[in-house]
């Protein structure tokens, strides 16, 4: 009755949280969905669910894990005995150590932000002043290159750091919840993002390890977004009717994880706060202007078209959001192609039909984008799912990859291999001397502009099979989620230049022998631990 009651309360906070318009009324009273055979897996794990939030680097949240500096009045933190540590910054954090400077030569070090600064500016991380901040490894150009100085008006509390904010990185007593998530289960630190640059590449990255491609006959308005034929900034889905003036699609050729999964028969979808049409015109085109509010009370609008990898396909998307036709759907072919609001997903589960793979986009409130959302609002979202997911009777076959789509360009000590090579127009040369990239000869499939490995990100699971307390230095980026899901479910590899053929494994960060790491549920707000089960 207990854990039933907190299936419930989970269930029923999570769906407060979401604050998205609501499904058809009458999809809650279809009959219960059949549920068929479970597909074969080569691990335990029967059902991933991948939350996949917005800009962070690895230093920004974890730089000095698990030391917290504990100042009374905020969320306290203290790690487990035996908490082992990660690559991040030395705690001293002084001179010379972490040496940055601007264009006129400001030196600027890593600086602690704390709960009270949880809404900060938004940071440049595009492709190219990415690669310029690298400097070559020497990641020595973050204020000048990435940098963005908060105004006072918008953002109180960090105003006065001008271009230091974005050496900004916060500890266990504001990103409590992340934190204790690592101390339970896995952390990965040395997880990169696949390619340089902002969220669109990040988020097609995740979906299928494949940026290029794009066809030339579906780019509009395009300009740097699109540099020969690769996906290197922002442009909107072309197959999605919420998009902005700039938008682009990729080619038929070009394949992601789901259609892999499609072909298959394995059921998967991909859930985004604000998919539901706030209206629709006579023509039937969707108007995606629904909005969220913020914990300090700020409305947001919950729908980021280019937060959606599959809506860049014609094959995966969903271009007029049209909704499900009731639970039965979610997961399978339908109307919806496997796009949902993000209200479906905590139906679905609490009905016993948690698709197989499930992609999480929270609300642009919550999504941790910073001058939209802040580590808190992303804490709430990711603990009110985590609760849900661990209260249910599929959690023992379950695992949950929390990770980001790019860092930012927040300062990051430690800089990733670089696996493709690239020597397109976008790619930085002048600051950097002979280019971080190389001749651009060994690109995969000899596509050009995908520069990497990026900057680094971080990268949780968290499983009854996951390691407990455990830091995994294994090298994976953002299509290892593409690999896992590839090698769990006997599927073939995307390939045709995608990453999915070179990415590193997570399977380090688990332990398929046997369930062994504990149930946990946090407070959403504080998150710090409320309970703990042994496995």
């Amino acid at each position: 009755m207990i854990r039933k009651n907190l299936r419930l309360m989970a269930a029923a906070i999570l769906a407060a949280n979401i604050a998205i318009t609501t499904a058809p009324l009458g999809a809650l009273a279809d009959p219960p969905p059949q549920r068929g055979s479970t597909p074969p897996t080569t691990t335990p794990i029967k059902h991933l669910v991948v939350i996949f939030q917005e800009n962070v680097s690895f230093d920004h949240y974890f730089a000095t894990y698990p030391v917290a500096t504990n100042p009374g009045g905020e969320s306290q933190f203290t790690a487990r005995a035996g908490t082992p540590t990660v690559n991040g910054l030395p705690l001293g954090l002084a001179a010379p150590q972490n040496p940055n400077s601007d264009s006129t030569g400001n030196v600027y070090q890593p600086i602690r932000l704390d709960p009270s600064q949880n809404y900060t500016c938004d940071q440049n991380h595009d492709y190219t002043p990415e690669q310029e901040a690298f400097d070559s490894g020497l990641l020595d150009k973050y204020p000048e290159y990435t940098a963005t100085a908060c105004s006072a008006k918008t953002y109180p509390g960090v105003s006065g750091l001008g271009l230091g904010v974005v050496m900004g990185y916060y500890d266990g007593n504001t990103v409590t919840g992340l934190w204790n998530y690592a101390q339970y289960y896995a952390l990965n630190d040395n997880h990169y993002g696949t390619n340089f640059g902002p969220s669109t590449p990040g988020a097609i990255n995740v979906a299928s390890g494949m940026t290029g491609n794009a066809d030339p006959n579906l780019q509009v308005n395009t300009g740097g977004d699109v540099v020969n034929n690769t996906v290197i900034g922002d442009a909107d889905p072309y197959f999605d009717d919420c998009h902005g003036s700039e938008y682009v699609g990729m080619s038929d050729a070009n394949l992601n994880i789901g259609n892999l999964l499609s072909d298959a028969g394995i059921s998967w979808g991909w859930f985004q706060g604000g998919f539901t049409p706030s209206s629709v015109t006579p023509n039937g085109t969707a108007v995606c202007a629904t909005t969220t509010s913020r914990l300090d009370g700020a409305p947001e609008t919950a729908y980021s078209a280019h937060h959606n990898p599959f809506e860049y396909y014609a094959s995966t998307a969903n271009i007029h959001h049209t909704p499900p036709t009731g639970l039965s759907e979610i997961g399978h072919g339908g109307p919806a192609n496997h796009m949902y609001d993000l209200s479906w997903f905590a139906q679905a589960a609490m009905a016993g039909d948690l698709p197989a793979v499930s992609y999480l986009k929270a609300n642009r409130a919550q999504d941790g984008h910073p001058a939209n959302s802040s580590p808190l609002d992303e804490q709430k979202f990711i603990v009110d799912t985590v609760n849900l997911l661990e209260s249910l009777p599929t959690w023992r076959q379950t695992a949950i990859i929390i990770t980001w789509d790019d860092s930012d360009g927040w300062y990051d000590h430690q800089a990733g291999p670089v696996v493709n090579q690239s020597n397109s127009t976008a790619d930085a040369t002048a600051a950097v001397g002979s280019g971080l990239c190389g001749s651009g000869a060994n690109a995969l499939a000899g596509v050009q502009a995908r520069c990497g490995y990026g900057p680094r990100i971080p990268f949780v699971v968290i499983s009854p099979y996951a390691k407990s307390n455990f830091v995994d230095h294994t090298t994976i980026d953002q299509s290892s989620v593409v690999r896992f899901i590839e090698d769990n479910w006997n599927l073939p590899r995307i390939g045709n230049g995608s990453f999915d053929v070179i990415a590193g494994s997570i399977e380090n960060m688990f332990n398929f022998t046997r369930p062994s790491a504990p149930g946990l549920q946090l407070n959403d707000l504080t998150g710090q631990v409320v309970s703990v089960t042994n496995p």
